[in-house]
């Protein structure tokens, strides 16, 4: 029998095994990151021996690149030119890159974080976000409490943030999205918010009633509903607490909350998560999770080696 999550016009058939990898090349660690492409293929950025994993929408198996680049994979953004902006928390570098892996454009300094909370960028960046008029928003990240706006051509234009609980502040800036308006959105992890500015970092709104919100991504058009990959339990006293994630969340563009997948603690069934990351939507509505799945067994379960069947890649398909 199909696993079914969420209610209403939010119902999705969870797709155990979705990724058909060739013996050997298994994962076997994190996906951080998930994009797709105009034609429906995946890009899975990955911290295993091959950074970025290509599928077509049934799985199979197309390329693998960035060997010998990347240095921990944290976030993608697919651009509307079908280029892939791609952070790596581990190297304090953004690089842009064509589909295939050539690198257009690096910005920061590799292996080099800046000062912890300095506010300069970056120490230990964590995701990307294009606006329509071409400009770049960093969110940056475990080691500031900043966003970062630069030029098409890598000129740092602004940067607002400070580490905090009040508007405007960060407790991890752990995701980045921006809308046709110019709008910022904001995950601001450990906040348990969205926060919302307007292009120059001028405090609008935050969305709250969520736990821990670590992936974002938001469909393309003028009113692109929000996907919001939420951990969980990040400590020993509400690991096994039902209905605080980990889980899927769907957002108006106006921050109306309009479903919930997943309502269990973290586990190995089929239509249970273990730590949402990373989304990504295709054209036909399904939902792709990458999970860092491997980092949150091993900081819950330290020691003890990791379950069979501990995947960090799922498939949500929107039923019609």
């Amino acid at each position: 029998m199909p696993v079914i999550l969420g209610t209403g016009a939010y119902r999705y058939e969870v797709v155990d095994q979705w990724a058909k990898l060739p013996p050997g090349r298994e994962f076997n660690a994190d996906v951080a990151a998930v994009g797709v492409d105009k034609q429906d293929r995946v890009y899975a950025f990955n911290r295993g021996q091959h950074p970025m994993v290509v599928f077509d929408r049934d799985g199979n198996f197309l390329r693998s690149w960035g060997e010998g680049v990347f240095r921990r994979a944290h976030g993608v953004h697919m651009a509307a030119d079908d280029t892939l902006w791609l952070t790596d928390d581990g190297d304090h570098t953004v690089r842009h890159c064509t589909l295939d892996g050539k690198v257009l454009l690096t910005l920061g300094i590799p292996g080099t974080p800046k000062p912890y909370m300095s506010g300069e960028p970056f120490h230990r960046c964590t995701h990307t976000a294009l606006s329509p008029q071409g400009d770049l928003y960093v969110s940056d990240g475990y080691g500031n409490s900043r966003v970062h706006k630069f030029a098409p051509n890598g000129t740092l234009l602004r940067s607002w943030g400070e580490p905090g609980t009040d508007p405007g502040q960060f407790n991890i800036p752990h995701n980045i999205c921006c809308d046709a308006d110019g709008w910022v959105y904001v995950a601001d992890r450990e906040n348990h918010r969205v926060q919302v500015f307007d292009g120059h970092g001028k405090f609008e709104a935050q969305w709250n009633n969520m736990h821990r919100p670590s992936g974002l991504f938001m469909e393309r058009g003028p009113h692109g509903r929000f996907y919001v990959g939420e951990i969980g339990g990040g400590m020993g006293v509400n690991y096994d607490m039902p209905n605080i994630g980990p889980r899927v969340s769907i957002y108006s563009h106006t921050g109306e909350m309009l479903a919930r997948l997943g309502h269990r603690p973290a586990g190995l069934e089929p239509g249970q998560f273990i730590s949402p990351h990373g989304l990504a939507v295709d054209s036909r509505g399904d939902v792709y999770v990458g999970e860092v799945s491997f980092t949150n067994w091993g900081n819950r379960y330290k020691g003890q080696p990791h379950p069979p069947g501990l995947r960090s890649l799922q498939k949500l398909v929107k039923v019609r």
